[in-house]
């Protein structure tokens, strides 16, 4: 009977260490597994993390550009505001810029105009003459010219042409100004101060006959060296700005009579004086003008 007590007491304990054995290994291999799914874990997390840093430095970046655009935007904004303000024409071969204000004035100045003289303004360019028009006829006064036969004036539209004699200003054959032509270029030089938007081109011609002199090749040269003279004197005498002044020699290939007589030859021995208009001096004079009028016209 003992020895059968015995024998149970040992089967029980040997079963029981079993159990614990099996449990042992088991949740050593759980502990494997935890420790496995963990570094796992933290892996991804490394994985997230980084790709988490990536997205905030695109958000960032993101920001930016949109604040670049916003810039931009504004710029544009601006830019189209000035745009919208002013106007780049062309005009005559001229590039002239209109500003907003600029424009309300011509439209001013035409509005003082008859409607008769307005009807025939088709296009920017007409209405532009017309204003540069009724400005010179306003500013420029050549009555003191009138009634002398050596002396043409004309008017067309927007240009004045003072033609003079060439008996006024020159002897034969030479580009020496005549010191009694020093009465009729003051009067030229005042007409000239008179409109400031104006340019000025000198122009020389002569008759077709040839000559032969030390100083002068030919025609060609004695029309421009006339015309330079005459160009030195309003500078340096008369205080006319030399950027507003043209120096040109036409020589005898643009005669008012035929070479056939010594009248018809007198008449196109001559000096023109063409006062012409300067489209971005004319509208830049207008945007200065304390003028507060502003346009009637749309």
């Amino acid at each position: 009977m003992k020895k059968l007590i015995i024998l149970v007491i040992g089967f029980a304990l040997l079963s029981t260490s079993c159990v614990s054995k099996k449990k042992y290994v088991e949740l050593e291999q759980n502990l494997t597994d935890t420790r496995g799914q963990l570094q796992l874990t933290t892996l991804e997390k490394e994985d997230l993390e980084a790709k988490f840093a990536k997205i905030e430095q695109r958000v960032t970046e993101y920001n930016s550009k949109i604040t670049s655009l916003k810039d931009t935007n504004e710029s544009l904004s601006s830019t189209i505001q000035k745009t919208n303000d002013e106007k780049l024409v062309l005009v005559d071969d001229n590039l002239v810029v209109l500003s907003k204000n600029t424009r309300d004035k011509m439209h001013a100045t035409l509005a003082k105009l008859p409607p008769e003289e307005l009807e025939g303004a088709e296009t920017l360019k007409d209405s532009i003459n017309l204003a540069v028009s009724y400005n010179l006829r306003k500013s420029i006064n050549t009555s003191d010219f009138e009634g002398d036969a050596d002396i043409h004036v004309g008017i067309d539209k927007t240009v004045v042409m003072i033609s003079v004699a060439d008996n006024l200003l020159f002897r034969t054959a030479s580009y020496r100004v005549n010191p009694k032509a020093n009465v009729l270029l003051q009067k030229l030089a005042d007409v000239i101060k008179s409109e400031p938007s104006m340019d000025v081109m000198i122009e020389g011609h002569t008759d077709s006959r040839s000559f032969s002199s030390g100083n002068l090749q030919d025609n060609w040269d004695l029309s421009v060296k006339r015309a330079t003279s005459i160009v030195r004197l309003l500078q340096d005498k008369y205080n006319i700005d030399p950027a507003r002044m043209i120096a040109s020699g036409r020589s005898s290939y643009i005669p008012l009579a035929q070479n056939d007589s010594n009248d018809n030859r007198a008449k196109n021995r001559r000096t023109n004086i063409i006062i012409l208009p300067n489209l971005n001096k004319f509208f830049a004079l207008l945007a200065s003008e304390d003028d507060s009028t502003t346009s009637i016209l749309e």
